[in-house]
């Protein structure tokens, strides 16, 4: 299981309150973890990727395990 923290606006669109628990199949990429959060919360769709060419909005933030990975590409592995 992901543990993903998502800003309150971003919260607030999903209706969800704290953190959210994610199963992400292998491999563990930031592109496996957003798919896995756009298909539980098909209301964040378009808002974290753009629609058409689903790279990742440069306003938003990726971490994993403390790391900041926005500058990343969507393909890296990511560490547990």
């Amino acid at each position: 299981m992901i543990r993903v923290v998502l800003p309150p606006h971003l919260r607030t669109l999903a209706r969800i309150n704290g953190k959210v628990l994610l199963q992400v199949e292998a491999p563990l990429t930031q592109r496996s973890v957003l798919d896995a959060l756009e298909a539980n919360y098909p209301m964040l769709r378009g808002t974290i990727r753009d629609h058409v060419t689903q790279q990742r909005r440069p306003f938003i933030r990726f971490f994993a395990c403390g790391e900041d990975c926005s500058h990343e590409s969507p393909d890296a592995p990511l560490d547990r």
